[in-house]
């Protein structure tokens, strides 16, 4: 069972993108992050024909979440609780006999800016809210565009950027609570030594040059942990396809036993 994460950077931008995609790797189920759209505006017409039924947690023109499937979907949360001022960014749903949840994690702006405790508000209030379900015996998974880099291995360039806007203390901190609810880094966890990056800023020529962050993770309990065969950054997906532009973000997957 292949399942994966993507910021799309807005989904009716990438639609044709993403179909390429999903024709091309053949998940199973998927957590998309900032599709930048209602509800209502979702076009579930064009993945039902590729097997998928949709569930969505939608904001006009911000943020968004939504998970395909093959399999029917049972929504169990839409939103973190205490926090929907700050926008539609989690949603949870029962499917593949997993608990799935796709998370857009706020940005946070800069380190001076007022976003940036709110960020971490919301980061301290996830790994609550994952506290208090006990995760650690269940098939729980935790996917998305987290907006941070847990650690230097995971910039393209630590030194210079070492205590800014997704490399500090706080940030990491608090993706380290995260974990402590029960969850492991699938990615880091298969490959502990390896830098690879998952979003790459449009300008400058950053992707070519190398000079990436990895900040969308796919994170599981133990259940899911013992059953993992692969987990990979489609970094071919970084890249235009048969002239389709690509989002600043890749794809990751994870494929379970």
């Amino acid at each position: 069972m292949r399942l994966a994460t993507w910021n799309v950077n807005g989904l009716r931008s990438r639609l044709e993108f993403v179909q390429h995609w999903l024709r091309a790797r053949q998940p199973d189920v998927v957590g998309l992050q900032e599709l930048k759209l209602t509800d209502e505006q979702f076009p579930h017409d064009v993945f039902a024909p590729l097997g998928y039924r949709a569930v969505t947690h939608g904001q006009k023109a911000w943020n968004g979440v939504a998970i395909l499937a093959r399999e029917e979907v049972r929504v169990v949360q839409s939103g973190l609780a205490g926090y929907e001022e700050m926008g539609a960014r989690l949603l949870s749903a029962e499917v593949a006999g997993v608990v799935f949840t796709t998370v857009y994690v706020p940005n946070g702006k800069h380190v001076d800016h007022e976003d940036f405790p709110r960020k971490l508000a919301w980061l301290d209030a996830l790994a609550g809210h994952f506290a208090a379900l006990g995760v650690a015996g269940a098939p729980h998974l935790l996917c998305g565009d987290f907006n941070l880099c847990p650690a230097a291995l995971d910039s393209w360039n630590e030194a210079a950027l070492r205590g800014r806007i997704f490399h500090t203390d706080e940030e990491r901190a608090g993706f380290q609570r995260l974990l402590a609810a029960g969850f492991t880094d699938l990615f880091r966890a298969l490959h502990p030594e390896k830098q690879a990056f998952s979003w790459w800023d449009y300008r400058d020529g950053a992707f070519h040059k190398g000079q990436g962050l990895r900040i969308d993770f796919v994170l599981g309990s133990a259940p899911l942990l013992a059953r993992v065969k692969g987990v990979e950054i489609d970094r071919d997906y970084r890249k235009k396809q048969d002239g389709f532009t690509a989002s600043d973000h890749a794809p990751v997957w994870v494929d379970l036993a």
